[in-house]
């Protein structure tokens, strides 16, 4: 756990380093190009598709007396839109996830390991396309997982809020640390590390994804306001930019850490080194 602490504590001090901030620019312009588009061209399709669905099996009557029930009835009117944007939200964090993982955390691991952890070797135990793949299979498993356990337990909130910040913060953990020892650790220690390191890893991604809710919430809230939708669209892009960005510091020094200690070597420096 204090480790955990530390690390959280270096990435916050990382996060407002100019090279962390200018580091967020190019994922958040590729991913506002990529859903801009897609947005333009394919969300007007989308609603209409859901319109026509609802109509035709007559789910309007449905979700109006589910809303209703749920003191939710306000939402009716925009049940079809919501949905929309409901559908959507975890393939705009897959791409973010995906553009972090090869546009950023090579640079973070850069920053953090050429600073404070020069002694260790790299072993390049993993690749852009294991990335990739990693982030890939680990977000289809999560869909099934959510589609299958998660979202039935929305009919008890409490229960649906705690299986959903587990789900998040096993998918988050699964990515990051990929990413935070592709470099560094070899492949057998990599895993090594996934296995003993498991609960913090997993605490650490339960924690980012609170925080990931955030620009999920300006998402869908993007529904009650038609104007300012592209507004909140791309800021809430913007922001979980920067969350991953911190997530990335903070799974890295906890990785590096760890890894420092499986091989029996110095851990973090309190005074950084000079960049290479």
């Amino acid at each position: 756990m204090r480790n955990v602490i530390n690390s959280y504590g270096r990435a916050l001090l990382s996060q407002l380093h100019g090279k962390m901030l200018l580091l967020s620019v190019l994922p958040f312009l590729l991913s506002l190009v990529l859903w801009g588009t897609l947005l333009w061209f394919g969300l007007q399709p989308l609603i209409d598709s859901l319109q026509a669905l609802f109509t035709e099996h007559d789910w309007f009557r449905t979700s109006s007396a589910v809303l209703t029930t749920l003191g939710l009835g306000m939402l009716k009117t925009v049940i079809v839109p919501l949905i929309a944007m409901f559908v959507l939200l975890p393939l705009m964090i897959l791409t973010a996830l995906i553009f972090m993982g090869v546009l950023a955390m090579p640079a973070i691991g850069r920053h953090v390991g050429g600073r404070h952890f020069p002694q260790l070797h790299k072993k390049h135990g993993g690749s852009v396309l294991g990335s990739v793949g990693t982030s890939l299979a680990t977000f289809l498993l999560f869909i099934v997982i959510w589609v299958m356990l998660v979202l039935p337990l929305h009919v008890f909130p409490p229960a649906a809020l705690v299986g959903q910040a587990v789900l998040w913060g096993w998918m988050t953990y699964r990515v990051m640390a990929y990413d935070a020892m592709a470099d560094y650790a070899s492949a057998e220690e990599r895993h090594t590390i996934m296995q003993t390191q498991r609960m913090p890893l997993l605490a650490i991604g339960m924690v980012s994804g609170v925080a990931g809710a955030v620009p999920g919430m300006l998402w869908m809230g993007g529904v009650m306001s038609v104007v300012f939708f592209p507004f909140l669209a791309a800021f809430a892009i913007w922001l979980y930019v920067l969350i991953f960005i911190f997530t990335g510091l903070w799974f890295q020094y906890y990785c590096l850490e760890a890894l420092s200690s499986l091989r029996g070597v110095r851990g973090m420096k309190d005074v950084p080194a000079a960049d290479a």
